[in-house]
């Protein structure tokens, strides 16, 4: 589901007129001079007519185009994008491999949302993309409903360890350089590819109590490695409660990343979950339930536009109540409670069902969004609304979706009406009641 227009609130981002359906990233990075250079190799599918091809790209030089493999001259760079030109117009339909060398200094773009993307640590570098930060290290269409395939080579100095989105393939060294791969099979937005270099070991991560062989990686500087392996010990038991609620893990992978620097917060990315030392407190443990129930809410099912991101993160909000309520932490009942209270101080001016750019990522949008989740467990009853979430997460595996979709589902798997609460929870600013808790089963 790929829209025909650029969506209203990153209208700066993306090109309707084209489809990308794998990348190939060939990338070499100096952390001691902040010096990246590479070539970014897209395989793309025209969706209309055009003579002209717009790639997103910020703070980098281009240096070169190919296109199926011929230089190819008529490209004009601006201070966001490239724009290739052709002779004539392309056919809908047509597929071409377009191959752009590029260098520079990445840095974090600006952003009504601040400075996103690539950004310089003192020992490394890692990726913050969410939602147009990706342009920030590599050419791309960068539009939430234009999933790819991914492949990433990352060449740095010996003595730093890479991670990035994708299973990691075959670490080759040559002199001083060591080169990393990876592969991310699934379809990703661009705004979930991440990438960590830095003073990093990996260490075995547990990703089930009931299967053994099911293992991911925790990645941290070695020397706070122990306390973090702690940190992340609830790990298993969270993906084991998350597969009871919301079905089969989705990702081909599992890399948690712990930087040696506090981070504001934690950030999700496909198949890969980054925190700060900061995170690592047994009270942080919300933070990591949050973030793994990402991997099935916004990275598998994903959203086709900003205005439903209620989708991803209300769902990543109740799943820290699911796991409260598992962990002899308050139940789902109490942390709606105690959040309703809160949202009910605060000014009731957001529309949920689509709040606009500047609210996007207000925290009323993560918490309202999962207040309606439990006011829709309170009305259709718990089997039901246990049946739609792990419907929801199952049949829309790795598909795009919209706030359309989830409402049909919900009023098919509901005994009664359900327009008075859509139009209260999603369509009107002033925060409803909460319904009431069901008598408890005799």
């Amino acid at each position: 589901m790929r829209g025909a227009v650029t969506d209203p609130y990153t209208p700066e981002s993306g090109d309707p007129r084209y489809a990308v359906h794998r990348y190939a990233l060939d990338l070499g990075y100096t952390p001691r001079t902040n010096r990246l250079s590479g070539t970014a190799e897209l395989h793309v599918e025209v969706l209309r007519p055009t003579a002209e091809l717009r790639l997103d790209l910020v703070g980098l030089q281009l240096g070169s185009v190919r296109v199926d493999g011929r230089p190819h001259r008529q490209v004009k760079q601006g201070p966001r994008a490239l724009r290739i030109r052709f002779d004539r117009e392309l056919d809908a339909g047509q597929r071409l491999v377009l191959e752009i060398a590029y260098s520079g200094r990445p840095s974090p773009r600006r952003s009504a949302w601040g400075r996103i993307g690539w950004e310089e640590l003192e020992n490394g570098a890692l990726v913050a993309a969410q939602p147009t930060g990706a342009p920030s290290w590599f050419p791309c269409n960068d539009r939430i409903d234009d999933r790819a395939r991914y492949a990433i080579r990352f060449t740095t100095d010996r003595e730093f360890f890479v991670a990035a989105s994708g299973v990691p393939g075959p670490v080759k060294a040559r002199g001083g350089k060591r080169s990393w791969s990876f592969e991310l099979d699934v379809p990703t937005a661009t705004y979930l590819v991440a990438m960590h270099v830095g003073g990093y070991a990996a260490s075995p991560l547990p990703l089930s109590e009931r299967d053994a062989s099911r293992v991911g990686r925790l990645v941290t500087p070695a020397a706070q490695a122990k306390r973090t392996l702690r940190a992340y010990a609830p790990v298993p038991r969270m993906m084991d409660l998350f597969e009871e609620w919301f079905g089969p893990y989705p990702q081909n992978d599992l890399t948690i990343v712990v930087t040696e620097e506090e981070l504001e917060i934690p950030l999700e990315s496909q198949g890969m979950v980054t925190f700060g030392v900061n995170h690592n407190a047994p009270a942080e443990q919300r933070l990591i339930a949050h973030e793994l129930a990402h991997q099935w809410f916004g990275n598998s099912v994903g959203i086709a536009a900003w205005r439903d991101i209620w989708l991803n993160e209300g769902f990543a909000c109740y799943a820290e109540w699911v796991w409260s309520d598992a962990s002899g932490g308050p139940s789902i009942a109490a942390e709606a409670a105690a959040h309703h209270a809160r949202l009910a101080r605060l000014p009731q001016d957001l529309l949920l069902g689509d709040p606009g750019p500047k609210d996007m990522f207000d925290d009323r949008v993560y918490k309202r969004g999962a207040l309606l989740l439990e006011a829709l467990r309170r009305t259709i009853g718990a089997v039901a609304f246990r049946r739609l979430l792990r419907e929801w997460a199952t049949a829309n595996r790795h598909r795009l979706v919209g706030t359309a979709q989830f409402i049909a589902l919900a009023e098919s798997l509901s005994a009664e009406p359900l327009d008075a609460l859509w139009r209260a929870w999603l369509r009107e600013p002033r925060l409803p009641q909460l319904p009431p808790l069901p008598p408890p089963a005799p």
